[in-house]
């Protein structure tokens, strides 16, 4: 009996002196398992006479009852101070930081755009990207034959769907919710696909804003005069704008606008091709085929409209040189806005 009870305190100082899960599991093996000191015991119960083997035999469940319980207090215990697997934690090591996040400088061109427009009297809502050819063609004017309808300039997606290549396309949209109404002051903005060069300037995924206005009496002084007004909200009172004749199918007369490159101060750079100027939209007076898509009268309404590129106006705003800084998605860059 003596030699179980120094069993089970030898037992005893053993498993709460295990240090992990796997050292506990270790003592339990030694005294418990097939091999075990205290199994061993059991062996020596038919070499004893038959009074003697009673009690011997409760002693040595007696001393597996103790040892068990002891063995799952001290698992208990561990379990709570365990820690993962892994490397050492060092708690002197500084935390790390979460970077908040940022509105992208497209974005926030894009909006600042917006609240300009909005104050001069026009209205904003989204149109889908993907969008049908009567209203990103046939509405504005655009015949079958015309090289932007073409494979090599237009992504289609399925029968007379596409990716629109101009926001211009949400003006029949509009007119024709209008139900005649007018006048209409309407814009919208949002990404624009075309079958483009990569390179400082061009990419295949571009942001465009365009506006339009319908009215009795406007005319291309209107135009200007809002134009005007843009420029001075996005780059200042030094900003000059430049206006030279052009040609597209849904206005007439037409023109592009340049304005004043203002990452090189008109010195000449790669962005603006060395010219000092940087072309950022197409305007002119809509079209009567544009207004007769739309449901309007063009003997009784007149517009105007303007479609302008958001991606450049971020570069001019913040004196970026490549294109291609907007799109790649670095950390290092775009936290700088």
């Amino acid at each position: 009996m003596q030699s179980i009870q120094d069993l089970v305190e030898r037992a005893l100082v053993h498993i709460n002196e295990a240090i992990s899960l796997t050292t506990l599991d270790q003592a339990r093996v030694q005294y418990l398992g097939k091999s075990g000191e205290l199994t061993g015991q059991l062996k020596l119960l038919g070499g004893l006479p038959p009074e003697e083997r009673k009690p011997f035999g409760q002693a040595v469940n007696a001393a597996k009852s103790r040892i068990e319980e002891a063995i799952e207090q001290r698992r208990a215990t561990l379990e709570k101070t365990a820690r993962p697997a892994g490397p050492d934690l060092d708690v002197t090591l500084p935390g790390r930081r979460r970077w908040a996040g940022r509105v992208h400088p497209i974005t926030a061109t894009a909006e600042i755009m917006k609240k300009i427009l909005m104050g001069l009297g026009f209205s904003y809502d989204d149109y889908p990207d993907i969008e049908s050819e009567y209203y990103n063609f046939d509405a504005l004017n655009t015949p079958a034959w015309h090289p932007a309808r073409d494979l090599h300039d237009t992504f289609y997606v399925g029968q007379g769907q596409l990716l629109r290549t101009h926001t211009t396309a949400f003006q029949g949209r509009v007119m024709r919710a209008s139900e005649g109404r007018t006048p209409i002051r309407a814009m919208t903005t949002g990404r624009c696909y075309r079958a483009d060069d990569i390179d400082a300037s061009h990419y295949p995924i571009f942001q465009q804003l365009d506006v339009f206005a319908v009215g009795g009496k406007l005319s291309m002084a209107d135009l200007r005069w809002t134009l005007t007004e843009l420029a001075k909200g996005l780059f200042g009172p030094e900003a000059q704008l430049r206006f030279r004749p052009s040609y597209f199918p849904f206005t007439t007369p037409s023109a592009e606008v340049d304005v004043s490159c203002m990452v090189c101060r008109q010195n000449g750079c790669a962005l603006c091709s060395r010219t000092g100027w940087l072309e950022v939209l197409g305007s002119g007076m809509m079209r009567p085929e544009v207004l007769k898509a739309g449901g309007l009268d063009p003997a009784k309404h007149q517009g105007f409209a303007f479609g302008i590129g958001v991606d450049r106006i971020t570069m001019l705003r913040h004196q970026i040189n490549d294109i291609r800084l907007l799109y790649d998605n670095e950390e290092a860059f775009l936290r700088q806005f």
